[in-house]
């Protein structure tokens, strides 16, 4: 693909574009989660059956018979309109990448995945409500969310290096180390806790900080905590678990943070010495203490709004970094190099 192609360029603009939107959509659903908004609108993907916030007449003759607030309605219906607009803009791409698609080095494949993802997470999204947020569906939303940004993210680096590596594109690159691997894991684990732990509403069921509540090691249940099997319903507005399985929750996600930090510290140790590496492991440990005194801050001051959210920007924030430094730790490794063998076996083959 030539780099004056201008269409190619447009791609990466709305990739650019795809990941800042989705950052968008991740924080305007957390603010409607915070706001207690996530039932501001009873039904999907309407609001009391029209497409923007109705009247009180039609509110009143509505079947759920639930109570209108506006500000809650809105905040909903501004979510869904947002994700709605970003299927758009993946709709555009696949458009625009079709004449490509069977060019090995355009990546076809993570566009089309992309979408189907984002088709995945309007599922979650219309779940999120039916099932009065349930907090399993909730925790998916989010990492679905995430994930979304991550794979436009991919996606946009994958178009710059077509126009700006010689490294070829065709061929895959090697692995990484285990060492990321068990990282990324950890990663994605503690996002699920974090998830969890704000879908069951424990943010603030460890009061202080190191100890919760006073104790070191309080009371807790963690068959009920991590009970992912419980009932759906009535309603999960503000939680349905009892103390000691909140506050096992959220030790949970304590004890996550703890252990991703060391696997992040001991993946920056392992791989310093590369000087291409070192600003971007540097990023992705600045990111993680950012996001861990914002998760002190939450608890000694009581979760308040601003800084609850600024949380929800932190993990974002460290997902980005961790996958650049990820992408620059790939670029960094070798090509496998290319086996010649003898007439009549191939002319080539990869190990």
């Amino acid at each position: 693909m030539s780099q004056h192609d201008p269409r190619l360029g447009l791609l990466i603009r709305l990739s650019q574009l795809g990941i800042v939107f989705t950052v968008a959509v991740i924080l305007m659903g957390a603010f409607t989660r915070l706001m207690d908004a996530g039932l501001g609108c009873p039904d999907w993907p309407g609001c009391y059956g029209q497409w923007v916030v109705p009247g009180a007449s039609v509110v009143d003759s509505h079947a759920s018979a639930m109570p209108l607030d506006p500000l809650k309605a809105w905040l909903e219906m501004i979510h869904r309109y947002l994700a709605t607009m970003l299927g758009g803009l993946v709709l555009v791409m696949l458009a625009l990448g079709w004449p490509r698609r069977r060019r090995p080095a355009y990546p076809w494949r993570l566009t089309l995945g992309l979408l189907a993802v984002i088709a995945l997470q309007g599922s979650f999204g219309a779940f999120t409500v039916t099932l009065k947020l349930w907090p399993q569906v909730v925790t998916l939303h989010l990492l679905g969310g995430l994930a979304v940004m991550l794979m436009f993210l991919w996606l946009h680096l994958r178009l710059r290096q077509s126009t700006a590596s010689p490294r070829p594109l065709g061929r895959p690159l090697p692995p990484l180390s285990r060492w990321w691997s068990i990282a990324a894991l950890l990663l994605v684990l503690q996002l699920a806790l974090g998830g969890w732990t704000s879908s069951n509403y424990a943010g603030i069921a460890c009061q202080g900080f190191p100890t919760c509540n006073g104790q070191w090691l309080p009371a807790m249940d963690w068959s009920e905590g991590f009970h992912l099997t419980q009932q759906v319903g009535p309603n999960y507005l503000h939680g349905q678990l009892h103390a000691d399985a909140r506050t096992t929750i959220h030790l949970a996600h304590r004890l996550g943070a703890l252990a991703l930090g060391v696997s992040l510290i001991l993946l920056a140790a392992r791989h310093w010495r590369a000087p291409r590496l070192r600003p971007w492991l540097g990023s992705m440990l600045a990111a993680y203490g950012i996001q861990a005194g914002l998760g002190i801050a939450n608890v000694v001051w009581w979760l308040p709004l601003g800084l609850a959210l600024a949380h929800t920007a932190g993990a974002v924030l460290l997902a980005l970094t961790m996958a650049l430094a990820a992408w620059q730790a790939k670029m960094s490794l070798p090509l496998p190099a290319i086996v010649h063998r003898p007439q009549g076996e191939g002319r080539c083959a990869m190990p």
